[in-house]
Order: C-alpha cells, then structure tokens, then sequence
C-alpha cells in the first residue's frame, strides 16, 4: 500500500497540484490514481506553467487559430479539454468514493474575484460548457466571491473555495456553503448531488510570518504558524459541520464541506520538505500536492493522524503570535491580495503567449 493510500484510512484525500497535457495522455495521471490520488487542481499559474511554458500545445494552439478563434477561446479550449480529460480519468474514484472525491477543479478568471454577478455567470457558463459532475469551480474567497460561492451551491454547482489564509476566511466561506445549502433545501432541491472544499493555503503564512519577525521570536515560530493556523481551522470546521443546523441538512443528503490543505509545498529550505503534509493529517481533510512535495512524501512522509492532535500547543503557538506582534488576520489579508495578483499576472502572462503562438501560426 502506498503512503497516498495509507493517508485515505486515516480519513484524508490526497489531490495533485498541477495538471498539463502529457499527464493525461501518457497514463501518468492513471497510474497516479491507481497510487493514491484523488483529485487534481489547477490555478491560472499552473496552466501558465502548461500552456505557455512548453510545446505540448502547438500543435491545438495552430487547429484552433486556424478556426478563427482569438486567444481567449484557444486558451479556454485548452484548459476545457485538459479539465474534461481529467475528469474523465477520475470518474472511477468520483463513482467508488460515492460522489465524494474524485474531483477536478477550474478557477474562474481571475479578473473577476471582485466581481460577484460575473463570477455567477462564468461558473454557470463552465459548468454546462465542461459537463462533468466531479468538477469544482474555484472560486476565491473574496467578498464577491463569498456571495457568489452561496449562490452557486443554492444552484447546485460545486465548489472549490479558494485562497483562504485565516480563521474569519473559513468562516466566511463555511457560511456561504451551508447558506447556500438551506436555500437550496427549502426549494425542496437535492443536497447530495452537491459538493465543496474549502482551500486554506498553509506554506505562505510561515513565509510571511519569517519576513516580519527576527531574533528569539522568529527562532520560536519557525515552521509553526501556519500548521497551528490550519489546525485552528480544522476545529472551526469540527464545531460548524457538527452543529445542529447542519446535522439537518445531513440528514436531507448534504455533505460537509471539507478544509482542504493547498499551498503545500514547503519553501524554506530550513523546514522539512513534507512538513505541511506531515503535520496535517486526519479525518474528512484533502491535501493538494504539488509533484515535487507528493513524490517527497512516498519517499519519506510519516502517516499519522496529526491534525486534531495538538491543540494545545496550537493555541500556544497563535498566542506567541499576538505577543510577537502579528496580526494574523492582516497577514491572511495581505496574502488574499498578492495571491489574487499573482493569479492575474499569471493569466496575463498567458494571454500574451497564447496570442503571440496565435499570430506565429497565422503566419
């Protein structure tokens, strides 16, 4: 049994950071489905990585020029296909899992995190485009995107809420599910067919931590932050998933909406390469792992339930934080907006490159 299958019965779902052509087409992706995975994510930076940093899509950005479509249409093309494939390679863990993993996510443009009734419309129109009932629409945890998040699952289209870093994030967001979950209950609407995730992204939370501090405090909270930062949210997840109000809705057929662990690949070379995995293991949790972080783990991960076991020093650890002059909150803020960035750069930087391929096959 591998480490990714051992992680499935202590309760956690272990899903690919990254997807690209060659990971569909030469079995790679099956053969990582039969190891453990399953699901898979992908972000405007990882398609940017596929679709503008290699070859592989030649020859379909040329089919698809040629058809008179501009650069937005090639790019949606591409990622439609990449998504609907991968889909398809995870229908069977989707069916076996009784619709609760399997999953394959794609972000709306990331142009649009401020934009509520656009967001709407964009999930609405990738949803029917790619058809697939084990896709999530990823939707970042902005304001908009908060109310756009409740509005969907009331729809009946699952979600993958994305760029979460602090506690009042997973709150806001949980809100919105179960929300969206009553509204949908009282139109007398089916709940099972309805699922979601909730991305806290951990690594960068340590790394803005060890830019603000030094000296005895940044020694002290070295590596710990944002491992007691998620646990601390996996207690949230615990206290709102077992309340009474959604104990009704389970009993209508709603599934919890579970914290998923994104971000995971450690970048301070001081800190173990499976920290992040390592340290957050445990019941009705996923973690999406980019390959370098996943192949690490197979080598040398520890599987054991971590994620609920240290509350204690947990709390410890965040009250060193108040006292060290951290706002967490703040912090999570600051890292929403230079994510969103980020993710805009990224889809950028694309557009550009898909358009310059356009023209050179255009000749």
């Amino acid at each position: 049994m591998t480490k990714l299958r051992e992680l499935a019965t202590l309760g956690q779902s272990p899903w690919l950071d990254y997807i690209r052509k060659d990971l569909l087409q030469t079995g790679e992706l099956s053969e990582l489905v039969d190891a453990g995975i399953r699901g898979v994510t992908s972000n405007p930076t990882i398609f940017e990585n596929a679709i503008g940093k290699s070859d592989l899509y030649l020859q379909d950005i040329s089919r698809l020029a040629h058809q008179g479509n501009d650069q937005f249409q090639i790019y949606e093309e591409l990622a439609v296909d990449d998504i609907k494939r991968a889909a398809d390679i995870l229908r069977s863990v989707y069916v076996q899992s009784d619709e609760t993993d399997g999953f394959v996510s794609l972000e709306v443009p990331p142009d649009l995190c401020d934009d509520y009734e656009n967001t709407v419309l964009e999930a609405k129109r990738l949803w029917a485009k790619i058809e697939r009932p084990n896709l999530m629409i990823k939707v970042p945890a902005t304001e908009a995107g908060i109310k756009a998040i409740q509005d969907l699952i009331a729809d009946g289209i699952s979600v993958n809420a994305t760029l979460m870093f602090t506690r009042q994030d997973y709150l806001d967001v949980a809100e919105a599910y179960i929300r969206g979950l009553e509204i949908r209950h009282e139109k007398k609407l089916p709940l099972d067919t309805v699922a979601s995730v909730a991305s806290v992204f951990v690594s960068r939370i340590d790394s803005a931590v060890e830019s603000l501090l030094e000296g005895a405090d940044k020694e002290a909270l070295l590596g710990k932050v944002a491992v007691a930062n998620s646990r601390q949210i996996y207690r949230e997840y615990l206290n709102l998933f077992q309340s009474g109000r959604f104990m009704r809705l389970k009993q209508a057929g709603a599934r919890p909406q579970r914290p998923l662990f994104a971000s995971t690949g450690t970048k301070n070379p001081q800190l173990s390469d499976v920290l992040y995995i390592d340290q957050l293991i445990g019941p009705d949790t996923v973690n999406t792992m980019p390959p370098a972080t996943m192949k690490a783990f197979l080598d040398h991960g520890t599987v054991q339930r971590t994620v609920d076991q240290f509350a204690q020093d947990d709390d410890r650890v965040m009250r060193q934080c108040i006292d060290a002059g951290l706002d967490i909150e703040q912090i999570g803020f600051d890292l929403k907006q230079k994510g969103l960035k980020q993710f805009i750069d990224s889809f950028t930087s694309l557009m550009k490159t898909v358009e310059k391929r356009r023209q050179e096959a255009l000749g």
